[in-house]
């Protein structure tokens, strides 16, 4: 471990024009007299991310593209990082200006804080409800979230995205992020160290551009592996959490149909309303996952090869 190092590791896969500019917008972060060092996990892109991120000054790990795994995937790129200091981002999440790492690691001087996440801004052109999503979950307040006990754990609180986050190296050889969950493995990883303790910081000045146009269908699958990881995440508080869920969720639809009627968006609320719904169903058919057969398991998924190895588990 390298003291004074911020190491950034970034999970690929056919990262294109999108890396370069996440790649080229970390080369000119001003972190004043620290060193930042580019650890990229490629899973067998095969448009020369691999060669792109090398000649943009990135360390480079291929692995076959059947082993990604959200979690595993990113504990390999913090073992092969040298920095006291980890950094996660996304292929496709590009800094918005040249202190985004100085404000990212800033709040880590309070040896209380396991993990600091930014706010992630939609790309410009991102259809509206992507827009809503992520204002709706990352705002323009700051806030300090911690736990005095588990009851208390909810959505607001393992509130966390390693889309842009930064956890300290000393926190993340006791905390890693588990390998056995489809997604939300950063919400999981929160949930462990608020329960130890811990704060987690959220610091909206520390902003990346990163937004995704989901269809309906991708949409879907996207919610349905949240809704499998939720019971280890989001709504590990257990009844107390589905109750902030639900009113967060009234909330949220309140919201965006008032905001894109208010905005002059209009002609957006029908797609709107079957985009919403099949994120629901998506979201509800994945917490009652084990009610479902794994072949039907496997063709709501966005990663399908997660439930091959989750047969042993889950033999249906």
């Amino acid at each position: 471990m390298s003291r004074g190092l911020i190491s950034v590791i970034i999970p690929v896969r056919n990262g294109g024009e999108d890396l370069r500019r996440c790649l080229e917008a970390i080369r000119n972060q001003e972190v004043g007299d620290r060193e930042v060092e580019i650890v990229v996990i490629d899973s067998s892109s095969t448009d020369g991310s691999a060669q792109l991120a090398r000649t943009l000054g990135a360390r480079v790990e291929v692995i076959p593209v059947e082993h990604f795994n959200h979690g595993a995937t990113r504990n390999l790129g913090a073992d092969l990082a040298q920095g006291d200091v980890l950094i996660f981002t996304s292929q496709d999440a590009v800094a918005v200006d040249s202190d985004w790492l100085a404000g990212l690691t800033a709040p880590l001087e309070d040896p209380r804080v396991a993990g600091v996440y930014g706010r992630q801004l939609a790309y410009p052109g991102a259809v509206p409800p992507e827009r809503y999503f992520l204002d709706f979950l990352y705002g323009p307040a700051p806030r300090v979230q911690e736990v005095g006990s588990s009851g208390e754990l909810s959505m607001e609180a393992t509130m966390f995205s390693n889309v842009n986050a930064a956890i300290p190296r000393r926190i993340f050889d006791r905390f890693r992020f588990v390998d056995d969950i489809i997604m939300s493995e950063d919400q999981e990883w929160a949930r462990r160290v608020l329960i130890a303790g811990h704060r987690l910081v959220y610091e909206p000045r520390a902003a990346v551009r990163h937004s995704h146009d989901y269809g309906l269908r991708s949409a879907f699958k996207r919610f349905f592996d949240s809704g499998a990881s939720a019971e280890r995440a989001y709504l590990a508080g257990g009844r107390p959490a589905r109750g902030v869920l639900r009113s967060a969720a009234w909330r949220y639809a309140r919201g965006e149909f008032a905001w894109l009627w208010s905005t002059g968006q209009r002609r957006w609320i029908p797609y709107t309303v079957v985009y919403e719904l099949f994120k629901f169903i998506g979201l509800q058919l994945g917490a009652r996952h084990m009610l479902l057969p794994l072949a039907l398991k496997r063709r709501l998924s966005a990663l399908p090869a997660y439930w091959d190895t989750y047969r042993s588990a889950d033999p249906r």
